[in-house]
Order: structure tokens, then sequence, then C-alpha cells
């Protein structure tokens, strides 16, 4: 037991070949929806809160989940050594963080709810579920339903829903060069807040970046590289 009353992993707990759990969903996807939720905030992160439910809820510590989904935030994916010491590199960081449980009804019984505050003040929340096999979705972003894989790499966007505004940003990365392999707008309601998830065969080039920032009607974006190989 280390310092913090949590069990001490080895890497092949957390990692494999042989995990803790019945599946990879409790520890290789729960890891990816925390480094998915830094990815997305791209800032530094001053305290995490993780709302547990279903079979993570119940299971979370003898599973590994929540030295994954901390290892996740902490910016390391599922087959990086330093998930083992993810609590004491979040203390050594200053990382504030939490584990809750709530065992209301939910959809899926791998999901969790990351709810982030980064040191300029930005409040977060990000819903995911661990589907099986390592993989994850991204269900929610800050209330807002979206439906994020991590399979490419993905521009999101938080946008004014306008006119022509979705088209302005696919037409600056279609005159790169830059394949879009899919594209989904989701939206609080007509002519408000818009969020795009813009997934792309290739790299996106840091010229696309410079244009979209001066791109009236575009609140914020950020790039998240595929997280699978």
């Amino acid at each position: 037991m280390n310092d913090y009353g949590q069990k001490d992993y080895t890497l092949f707990d957390i990692i494999g070949p042989i995990m803790i759990g019945p599946s990879s969903s409790h520890t290789a996807g729960a890891c990816r929806i925390g480094y998915t939720a830094q990815s997305i905030v791209k800032g530094d992160i001053q305290s995490v809160v993780f709302t547990l439910y279903g079979s993570f809820a119940r299971t979370y510590s003898g599973h590994g989940t929540d030295v994954a989904l901390l290892g996740g935030i902490l910016g390391f994916r599922p087959d990086d050594e330093r998930i083992v010491d993810a609590f004491e590199i979040a203390k050594s960081r200053g990382l504030d963080y939490s584990f809750k449980t709530d065992y209301s009804d939910v959809a899926h019984p791998n999901t969790v709810n990351v709810h982030l505050v980064t040191t300029s003040g930005q409040v977060w929340d990000i819903l995911g579920v661990s589907i099986g096999g390592g993989k994850m979705v991204i269900q929610a972003l800050n209330g807002i339903l979206i439906e994020y894989t991590g399979s490419y790499n993905t521009l999101v966007t938080h946008h004014r829903d306008t006119p022509g505004l979705l088209a302005k940003i696919a037409g600056i990365l279609a005159d790169r060069q830059i394949n879009i392999a899919n594209m989904r707008l989701f939206r609080e309601e007509k002519g408000t807040k818009a969020i795009g998830i813009i997934e792309t065969d290739e790299s996106i080039d840091p010229s696309a970046l410079e244009a979209l920032s001066v791109t009236d009607g575009i609140y914020y974006f950020n790039v998240i590289e595929k997280i699978y190989d």
C-alpha cells in the first residue's frame, strides 16, 4: 500500500498482458478517457473530479480504473510505465484529484464524468464511456452531446451556429489538402453555441490553425491527435 491508502500496482496489472478485472475496459479504456480529456482541455489542469457510474463505481479501485484515469489526465497513454505511479506524480505536480461514485442508472456500465478546472479558471465537464477492448467514446462535452472516438486526427471547434461557418472551416482544411473523413455538428440550440467534430486522415497543418484563429465566429478550437495507432 502507498501513502494514499491505494493498492500498489505493477505495470502488468495496468497495461497487460495480464490486466486487473474482466476486461481492458476498466484500465486501457479508462486511461484513454483521461488522456482524451486532457487533450481536449490543452491547458494546465489544477483539479479533477472523477464521478464514476455503473461498473466503474462498484469496482474502480480493485480494477485499477482510478490509477488509469488519473494516468490519462497526466498525459500518459495506456502503455506508459509511469501510470503505476500516477498518484505520486499527481501529488508532485500539485494536481488536486478525487473520485466519487454515483449509482444512478446510466446507459453504459463503464461511464465516467471528468470535471476539470484549469489554472486559468476554465471549467470542463467531459463524459466518457469505455466500450470494451481498450476503446472509448466521449459522449458529452460541457453538457453538449457529442460522439468522439479518437480514431482520427480531430479538430474540435467551439463556434457560433451561423450559416456558412462550418463550410468555411471545411474550406480552410481543403485548401491545404487535408481530407475530412467525418464531420459532425452538435449544438445547444439553433443560432447559439455549436461544437464541430472534424476527423481528418492527415495531420492538421499549422497554417490551417492560423487561419482558424482569425476566423470570425470561432470561439475556441483545438486539435486532438488520434489515440489509436
